[in-house]
């Protein structure tokens, strides 16, 4: 296991681990901070956990932070008798956030398929007082220049579906293909901080359920995107994109941003699809400014 870089910070906040029913699904879930601060919400991505977003948690000391697991990865139960696509998600995450006692004002944030999960359940009827989208999914992933690539994953996911599962779980495990990604997703040159983000993708990417959730959570990632639920979306909102990122290119956030009533979008350059790895303290200033702004998006 190599050191966090943010540990230091994250050490500062209490935290405490919980687990509850949703409708049926035992889902865990981690409390950062005061029980009496303000309450934020957050919705980590595909094949993540709770951990993804702890080095943005480490940024936002004076928050009380919510984190689950999603359903089918880390330590949270898979649907009992839903396929694991986006209405699901949805439905579960308002039902969580009963489950657990929000009753006040609150915001959420949503990282990658997190950003599609939390967008869709807000159009629906979710009201937090605001959303904050990190990394969004901004444009389809079946189309444009990444759309081979995200068909030959496809088949990957359907092919450890379909062989026998001992070897099913072992090609979703394989540690090259996990450590291609990660490489191909890292942006920095500190090769301490490249080494320890391919350490929490070796140490994490591989907690999920079972074989078949993992499946219909890829196709749900890649069969909707965040502009299909923005129009429905009237709180105010804040896109942090990534200047280099491979999954939504900059163009397509900025096109995204326009689809909301009431959306501004923030840039921090030099970095991919892992802000939450290697910028969260950038991340962190400009969510907070956001916050305390007061005022609509």
């Amino acid at each position: 296991m190599i050191d966090s870089p943010y540990a230091e910070q994250l050490a500062r906040i209490p935290v405490s681990e919980h687990r509850v029913d949703v409708d049926g699904t035992e889902t865990a879930w981690w409390e950062y901070g005061a029980a009496d601060a303000p309450v934020l919400v957050l919705v980590h991505g595909f094949r993540g956990d709770h951990h993804g977003l702890e080095p943005v948690v480490a940024q936002l000391p004076g928050f009380r932070i919510i984190s689950p697991d999603l359903p089918g990865f880390g330590g949270s139960a898979t649907f009992a008798n839903r396929a694991h696509d986006i209405d699901a998600y949805a439905d579960w995450l308002g039902a969580f956030i009963r489950a657990i006692g929000v009753d006040g004002p609150y915001t959420l944030l949503g990282h990658s398929f997190g950003s599609i999960v939390a967008s869709a359940a807000v159009a629906r009827s979710l009201a937090p007082e605001r959303l904050v989208l990190v990394n969004p999914i901004g444009a389809p992933a079946l189309e444009g220049p990444r759309g081979v690539m995200t068909r030959l994953a496809v088949l990957y996911y359907r092919a450890a579906a379909a062989l026998p599962e001992r070897a099913g779980f072992a090609l979703l495990r394989n540690g090259a293909i996990v450590r291609v990604m990660s490489v191909t997703m890292a942006k920095t040159r500190s090769r301490r901080l490249r080494q320890w983000i391919h350490d929490q993708h070796d140490r994490y990417f591989s907690a999920f359920g079972d074989r078949d959730s993992v499946l219909e959570a890829f196709t749900a990632s890649v069969s909707h995107d965040v502009s299909e639920y923005a129009a429905g979306i009237s709180v105010p909102t804040l896109l942090v994109a990534a200047e280099r990122d491979d999954v939504t290119p900059l163009e397509a956030q900025r096109r995204l941003v326009g689809r909301f009533p009431d959306a501004r979008l923030e840039v921090i350059p030099e970095v991919g699809h892992l802000i939450h790895y290697e910028t969260p303290g950038d991340a962190a200033a400009r969510i907070l400014r956001f916050l305390r702004s007061g005022a609509r998006a």
